[in-house]
This record gives structure tokens, sequence and C-alpha cells, in this order.
């Protein structure tokens, strides 16, 4: 019975030393809180499979009481929100091609006949179906009434013809597969430059920095380049697993790709150097690595469309690089858009590099302390 009481009493002393520590270590005791608040939030209010007020554009090719009627009706269905007008179907393929909108609605010039003679449907949707969630909300809109008196015939066509494009197939790995050049690259790019400089100092190399003339962004950007050639490096292999396993299409230039790819890896490879600059130990660079991962993950588009979040959300979002690249790569790869389309895209993985490498260095100290 003694020996027992004393391993309790042992146990118990363990424990209040390992709660102090907890206490002490803010970081930690940080993300006990934050990881199911941040979680539970995002889960919550961001993720969606119910899409809603996806961005759209239409050419009404007809231009009568019941075409404009038509796609008013459309957009009340909340479904889509019209954006755009376009003047010809090849703008509008063009607008879905840059990625400006998510779906196109096409009303022919023999819009009435149709109606008239119910032997086909009246109008076109044109969709992005690399995203089968997408797709699968904008069937809500094949029967749409032709007003908003009468609802079509049960045994008559339906009111939109459905043209599903870049993924006619319906393939997930279409649509997964390229993301997963952004997703896998963030996880790594960022990882490993987070305990690169926490390594240093846990290893004692930075004593031997402190007697080196090298200055701070000599050593950032020396840290950097070696992860810029890993990036490059794991992006082919996973365009070679794409293209021979997976028969994921090629659209785009590939010099396109590679350009913009070279601009991402440098952004999250500044959200590394700067994560590094906070953690003292390569576990807390670990810790948050992942807490900076999750939500780009959830956030980005790669899983749940984009356009099924709410505002406020999709704005948070824009800040994350991830968010910005998956655009980059789908619309490269598999819309075949050029580096003029994707440049909205482009120059805010700039700036964010910009601002974070500047971070980086101001916060970084060439000191064991």
């Amino acid at each position: 019975m003694r020996g027992l009481l004393r391993s309790l009493t042992r146990i118990r002393a363990i424990s209040v030393k390992e709660l102090r520590h907890l206490r002490r270590d803010r970081l930690t005791g940080g993300m006990i809180v934050g990881i199911p608040t941040v979680m539970t939030l995002l889960f919550g209010y961001a993720i969606n499979q119910d899409v809603r007020h996806l961005r759209a554009g239409f050419v009404d090719l007809a231009d009568t009481q019941r075409s404009r009627s038509l796609v008013s009706d459309s957009q009340a269905t909340q479904v889509i929100d019209i954006v755009l007008a376009a003047t010809s179907v090849d703008e509008l393929e063009d607008l879905l091609r840059r990625g400006r909108i998510a779906v196109g609605l096409v009303i022919p010039a023999d819009f009435e006949t149709r109606i008239e003679k119910r032997d086909r449907p009246a109008a076109q949707l044109l969709v992005d179906g690399g995203d089968p969630i997408v797709l699968a909300s904008v069937r809500a809109l094949l029967n749409l009434p032709l007003d908003v008196t009468a609802k079509s015939a049960p045994d008559g066509p339906a009111t939109y013809e459905l043209r599903a494009y870049y993924n006619p197939e319906r393939r997930s790995a279409v649509f997964i597969v390229p993301g997963l050049c952004g997703l896998i690259l963030t996880l790594t790019m960022v990882l490993f430059t987070s305990i690169a400089i926490v390594r240093e100092r846990e290893r004692g190399n930075l004593e031997l920095l402190i007697a080196t003339p090298i200055r701070t962004l000599e050593l950032m950007i020396g840290k950097v380049v070696p992860y810029v050639v890993i990036g490059y490096v794991q992006v082919t292999l996973i365009l070679l697993f794409a293209v021979f396993l997976f028969d994921v299409p090629i659209r785009g230039e590939l010099s396109d790709f590679y350009i913009a790819t070279g601009v991402f890896v440098a952004a999250a490879l500044s959200l590394g150097l700067f994560i590094s600059t906070i953690a003292t130990t390569q576990f807390q660079a670990f810790q948050m690595t992942f807490v900076s991962f999750v939500p780009q993950l959830l956030l980005s588009g790669f899983m749940f469309p984009f356009d099924g979040m709410p505002p406020w959300v999709r704005s948070f979002s824009e800040l994350f690089p991830l968010t910005h690249f998956i655009r980059v790569v789908r619309g490269i790869l598999l819309r075949g858009a050029d580096l003029r389309d994707i440049g909205p895209d482009i120059w805010p993985l700039a700036v964010f590099f910009a601002v974070m490498m500047s971070l980086s260095v101001v916060r970084f100290r060439k000191r064991l302390d």
C-alpha cells in the first residue's frame, strides 16, 4: 500500500511539473484552446457543400421579355449570381477559361421558337466541370420554370441543356490531383523552412554564424534557395504522376505553370521562415506549421467550393497563398489559362512573399538568445 502511495506521489509531482511547463509555454497553451476553436468555427461556418451564389455570366441572343425573365429567374434561385454580360458565346467561353465565372447562361436567338415547339432545351448552361460539387449544384437549374407562372411540362425537355467544360467525364482525379501540387508544396515547404533557423539554434550552429560577416537577408535567402529546387522537383514528380497514372490533361503552357510555381514556392518558404523566427523549438515549429496548414487546406478551394463559403470567409481566405495557387494550377493545367489570365492571383503571392520575408528579417536576431 505504501509503495502505491509513493508511486502516486511521484506521478502527481511529474504531472504538476508538466502543467507548470505548459503554463510557461504560451504557444502550446494557446494551441490547446486555439485549435479546437478554429477547427469548430471553420467546419461550422465555412465548410458548405450546398453551394450558392456561383459567379455567372450570360449572353442573351434572343433579347425578348421571356429570355430576360429566364436570366432573372435563374439568379433568383441564388444558385448563381450574374456578374458579367457577354456579347457572344465565344466571349462567354473565354470568361469561363480565365476563371472569371463558373457558370455561363446561353440564350440562343431561336429561344422563343424552342419554347413553342418544346422539342429541345430552350437554353444552355456552360459549367466549369472541374469541381464536381459545383456541377451538382448547377443541376438545380436544369428544370427551372420558363416563367414565374408555369412550370415546365413533366414530359417536356429540360429548360437548360448542361455542357460541362474541362472535365466532361467528371473524374475526381482531374479535380484533385492538380490541386495536390499546391497542397504538397505548402506542407513541405513551410515545414522544411520553419525548422531551419530553430535547428541552427538548437544545434549551436548560430555560434558559428555570429563569427561570420553574413547578413540577415543573406542568411534568409541562403536558407530558401535549396528548397526552391526541392519544390520544383516535387511539383515535377506530381505532374508526371498526374499525366501517366491519372490521365490528367495539361491544356496550358508548362512554362507558365513553372513560373507561377516559383512565385508560390517563394511565398510558402517565406511563411516557413517567419514561423522559424517565432518558434523556439523544432516541436513548436511543427505545431505552428500544422496550425497554418489546416485553414489553407479547408478554405483554399482544394476540398470545398470557394463560392460556397460566406463572404467574410472568402475575404479571409484571400490572405492564404494556397488559395491563389489552387486557382493558378487549375487555371493553367485544366482550362489552358496563360500568365495574363492568372495575373490577379500572381501578384498577391508576390506581395505575400515580400511581407513575410520583411517580417522574418526584422524578427531574426543573429544571436543565441
